[in-house]
């Protein structure tokens, strides 16, 4: 059982030789594509994607999964233009050599009940399923705030009905605490169907986006609950520390934590980074 680091890259620098160079020093060997010189992935043409993947080939850096924007958009906005992004996702996938794509179940309109979308995103997300299974690729539904399956419940509903091995799920901590959701009980209630993790934490008080251990993310006990299950999967670092506030608090913790940097893009994912290993070492020491 292990452990394998992975991460938003671009949350470094757009620059992928600056990405490239800090994930080398901070000894990560994977990356989740979503951007790189301030484009997302989906923007890129299939010539511009095979570049990216000789030069992360040159640097032995090997894509996780491909973080895409599919399911990004309203339930009532038009599908057609955005089942064609899904298909470049497919494309992006192969050339990048990745099982995984990351994607999303769909903005809800606001003040209205989800759960009469339902179906609506069923038929949508099994559109997607239909074209990734010939091609043996797995899509990883990520809870994120806002869309049918932001909170267990409604997670657990998609993952009932469509939930098999080109369908799993990425369990994002910090996105549960955001709706309200303590992320243990998402957990339990998930477990089974997790394929994939996000680290990131967040506070219930104001949603705001802490170090991983340092909110209510639960990120220690998940991550035990991880080990006790032999999860041997990803952990990818989606710290979103770019309007962290809260540094000057994790002072007294630089030494332990190993942590030398300032307080830029580079500082922060370091911290992000040393953060989430002092959580796995106190797990798997305890």
């Amino acid at each position: 059982m292990s452990f394998v680091l992975s991460c938003f890259a671009d949350e470094i620098d757009s620059d992928l030789s600056v990405q490239m160079r800090e994930m080398r020093r901070c000894g990560i060997g994977h990356l989740e594509l979503r951007g790189v010189g301030g484009r997302n992935v989906s923007e890129f043409s299939e010539q511009e994607l095979r570049e990216i993947k000789k030069r992360l080939d040159g640097e032995d850096i090997r894509v996780s999964a491909i973080g895409s924007p599919v399911g990004k958009i309203g339930i009532k906005d038009d599908f057609a233009p955005h089942l064609a992004v899904f298909e470049r996702m497919l494309g992006a996938a192969q050339i990048m050599g990745a099982r995984y794509i990351r994607i999303f179940s769909f903005y809800m309109p606001k003040g209205e009940d989800a759960q009469q979308y339902f179906e609506p995103v069923c038929e949508r997300l099994e559109k997607f399923k239909e074209k990734a299974i010939p091609l043996n690729l797995v899509l990883l539904h990520e809870n994120e705030k806002g869309i049918f399956g932001d909170i267990a419940p409604r997670c657990k509903q998609l993952m009932e009905r469509l939930g098999d091995e080109n369908f799993k799920m990425t369990f994002d901590p910090a996105n549960f605490v955001q709706c309200g959701q303590k992320v243990m009980e998402a957990y339990r209630l998930l477990v089974k169907y997790i394929e994939y993790v996000h680290i990131k934490d967040a506070k219930f008080a104001d949603a705001s986006v802490v170090p991983a251990g340092y909110g209510d993310g639960e990120i220690k006990e998940m991550l035990a609950a991880l080990y006790e299950n032999s999860y041997d999967g990803f952990l990818s670092l989606e710290p979103h520390l770019g309007d962290f506030k809260g540094f000057s608090a994790l002072e007294q913790d630089k030494k332990e934590l190993n942590f030398s940097g300032g307080t830029d893009a580079l500082g922060r994912f370091e911290l992000a980074v040393n953060c989430l290993r002092d959580a796995m070492k106190k797990v798997i020491n305890a």
